[in-house]
């Protein structure tokens, strides 16, 4: 079956607003920044850049409002060719918002209001899910919204991955539509352990271990590691997204599973070899010269 696009990603984008200071305020305290910066960010929008950086024929399906920042992000998604016919504007409510704090010693403090993010529906999501060979989904959007998104590329026959993050409880029903499950080590633990992922009908387990490379988990085979590329990293922001729209890329092309993770392994290398999210994110031919390189 002809599919209009390689990947579709249904998710959050938010514009990340990020102040440097040389300590972070305690209650009630102010203290003077030494430097402010505004990037296009959430999982979703980075993921999707990442997979169309990744060669893949990518669309974004989200919700922005109707405002100087959905403008910026949208233009983000024009530049590196992502298709946002299923992007929503929702009126009277904000696009996502981060605000972040970084000190000098680089401790960080958060505050993300999901704005517009949170008026994703169902509705919103059931024509672009099933419009692509690949559905990638995150957790920044309604849990409801990601379930219809999950069932309708699995009734379309399109290959399902979950990125369960922020990680929280997530229903065993909800965990089945998942082909494939991306979280991290810490996020894995929380969701029960990749054996109840597994147990749940995900067809593999893939558990990103950071500077450590990544860990393939499949039912009845034995675990296999990804080993780390070596890079000089310098900022680890959307390493993970990275990976997860790379793997997207690579399954879409009909790439088998291990080898798509070893191409969304160094694909997240990458992105730790650059500041910020979107920047970070590496084009094909950087991800194929970096494999090429390792050997």
């Amino acid at each position: 079956m002809t599919r209009r696009f390689d990947v579709c990603v249904v998710g959050s984008a938010n514009l990340d607003l990020v102040a440097t200071a040389p300590e972070l305020p305690r209650p009630g305290q102010t203290v003077l920044g030494t430097g402010f910066a505004e990037h296009a960010g959430g999982k979703g929008l980075n993921q999707a850049v990442a997979a169309a950086r990744a060669g893949a024929r990518t669309a974004f399906c989200g919700a922005v409002g109707d405002d100087d920042a959905a403008r910026r992000l949208l233009h983000v998604m024009d530049q590196d060719g992502v298709n946002r016919d299923s992007v929503r504007t929702v009126p009277d409510v904000p696009t996502g918002r981060a605000l972040i704090g970084v000190s000098a010693s680089g401790e960080n403090s958060i505050i993300v209001v999901p704005g517009a993010n949170a008026c994703l529906q169902p509705v919103d999501v059931l024509e672009a899910a099933a419009s692509a060979a690949t559905l990638l989904v995150q957790r920044e959007v309604p849990d409801d919204t990601v379930r219809a998104a999950l069932e309708a590329a699995r009734a379309a026959g399109v290959i399902t991955i979950l990125n369960p993050a922020p990680a929280s409880a997530i229903e065993q029903s909800t965990l089945a539509l998942c082909d494939l499950i991306v979280p991290n080590e810490h996020e894995v633990e929380l969701l029960g352990g990749a054996e109840r992922l597994l147990a749940g009908g995900a067809t593999a387990v893939i558990v990103t271990l950071g500077a450590r490379g990544a860990m393939l988990l499949r039912q009845g085979l034995e675990p296999h590691l990804v080993a780390p590329f070596s890079v000089a990293a310098i900022d680890t922001t959307a390493a993970g997204d990275a990976c997860c729209g790379a793997l997207a890329a690579a399954l879409s092309a009909g790439v088998g599973i291990p080898e798509a993770l070893r191409f969304a392994c160094a694909a997240g290398a990458l992105a730790t070899t650059c500041a910020g999210a979107v920047p970070s994110l590496p084009a094909r031919s950087e991800i194929d010269r970096l494999i090429n390189g390792a050997g």
